[in-house]
């Protein structure tokens, strides 16, 4: 079969330079741009750009096109709505297709008939609402998060989000009554063994020092972080922390904004670990791009706020619904939770390949397809390199796939592939990221092997 990559021009090509060239006069700055072109349509795990450039992008979206670009599906249910009603406010004038994916996610998350929905536009504003549900429901002021995650942009979830840099240096002051507790990361571990225990013991020794558990409303964390490095705790560090806030009263609320809607393999990343929240978060995958996310939880906190507490003008719009109820549909009908493994093993066994042979590779950890790779300059010290990385992705870049980073060193390649990617199109995409490690191993002036190096 051809290639999916297929790069006819320089790179931006004429049109893109043009348009980018437009960008930098009208649009701030901050809003830099990762790729150097511009797109102009897309399907399954293809890009193509005005100048007639077909890439593979590793990111979908940021992790926004699971079901991958312009799925048939759902491109047929958002022209359908919007030719009947593109927008009315829900809380003025219902609509079914609100109604219709509560219903499913409920089914999907295990709440059923003891839980209910809220949707909202954004994953921060998912974030928001939750703790305005847990406030409500438990009469408490404080919130808790973890060292790495990354809950948004907002004045709130920014005060949440770990890392400083971009996302809060100099946008201060923040949030009160915002606390944050260690996260297992057993890669960077002082003992990668006892890494749940110790981040545990931190945790209890924070909630008798410094924090007083009875004024905290929840906790929210992410079952696999995101943003934070693709970090997967062990499963007692998560249930571990299921038991510590039940013993307070503490309500415990999964983000799975980027884990969820079955980039792991089950519909939701707490069912690799047994835990058991009160409150989920989903958005990015949700609605397949389309501005959409959820808050779902025991129905007894849903009700928690008082009548008209809980809204906004486009929560839930319908177009955003029909994409949301045709993904779910997509997920059944095509197994996509069972491809999330299978790319997953693909993905795994390829770096660990790659890994043999180049010793920048720290490690490779994930959970299905939700695959991160970190990259060090010394496996001993486990010091990162960021350098090597961006070395990697500008190669693979400039071989037409696109791919994003994450963790707080900025030194983890992350993979959030669309699930409708084909075999041959995930090897083509592993190849090239293959071929540019070894580029940015040849520039360093390492060598090919670690058998070279005395490893």
């Amino acid at each position: 079969m051809p290639n999916a990559i297929d790069l006819v021009t320089d790179v931006p090509g004429p049109r893109s330079r043009a348009i980018l060239e437009r960008k930098r006069r009208v649009v701030c700055d901050p809003l830099d741009v990762h790729v150097p072109t511009v797109i102009d349509r897309a399907e399954g795990a293809r890009i193509h750009d005005v100048d007639g450039n077909a890439w593979l992008d590793f990111s979908s979206g940021l992790g926004a096109q699971l079901v991958g670009y312009s799925h048939p599906k759902v491109v047929e249910a958002v022209q359908r709505q919007a030719g009947r009603v593109s927008h009315t406010d829900f809380s003025v004038v219902p609509y079914e297709g609100y109604v219709e994916l509560s219903e499913r996610l409920l089914q999907k998350t295990g709440f059923g008939d003891g839980g209910k929905v809220a949707l909202f536009n954004a994953g921060a504003e998912a974030v928001e609402n939750a703790v305005k549900f847990a406030r409500a429901a438990t009469g408490r002021p404080a919130v808790v998060c973890f060292d790495g995650g990354f809950h948004g942009r907002t004045l709130l979830t920014m005060t949440m989000t770990s890392r400083y840099k971009p996302y809060k240096s100099g946008f201060g002051p923040f949030a009160p009554e915002v606390y944050r507790l260690p996260y297992a990361y057993p890669y960077r571990s002082p003992d990668p063994a006892r890494a749940a225990e110790l981040a545990l013991e931190g945790i209890e020794r924070i909630f008798a020092t410094q924090v007083d558990p009875s004024s905290v409303a929840c906790a929210v964390i992410e079952p696999i972080q995101g943003e934070g490095g693709f970090v997967v705790p062990p499963a007692e560090f998560l249930q571990g922390v299921e038991r510590i806030c039940r013993l307070h009263g503490i309500l415990v609320v999964a983000d799975e904004i980027q884990s969820g809607c079955g980039r792991t393999g089950t519909f939701l990343a707490s069912e690799h670990f047994d835990l058991h929240p009160d409150l989920v978060l989903l958005a990015k995958a949700l609605a397949a791009g389309y501005p959409l996310s959820a808050v779902l939880g025991r129905a007894e906190i849903m009700d928690a706020p008082g009548p008209s507490a809980i809204g906004g003008t486009y929560v839930g719009n319908p177009v955003a619904c029909a994409a949301a109820n045709a993904v779910m549909e997509i997920i059944d009908e095509e197994g996509l939770l069972e491809r999330a493994e299978q790319v997953g093993k693909v993905l795994l066994n390829r770096w660990l390949d790659v890994a043999s042979e180049a010793p920048q590779i720290g490690e490779v950890r994930g959970v299905g397809s939700m695959v991160g790779v970190e990259f060090v300059k010394d496996r001993a010290t486990k010091e990162p390199d960021e350098g090597f990385l961006g070395g990697v992705v500008a190669g693979a870049m400039k071989r037409g796939l696109i791919t994003v980073t994450c963790g707080p060193y900025h030194n983890v390649l992350r993979h959030l592939i669309p699930l409708a990617i084909t075999d041959d199109e995930l090897e083509e995409g592993l190849d090239v990221l293959a071929a540019a490690v070894g580029e940015a191993r040849a520039a360093a002036g390492r060598p090919d092997t670690l058998e070279s190096e005395g490893e």
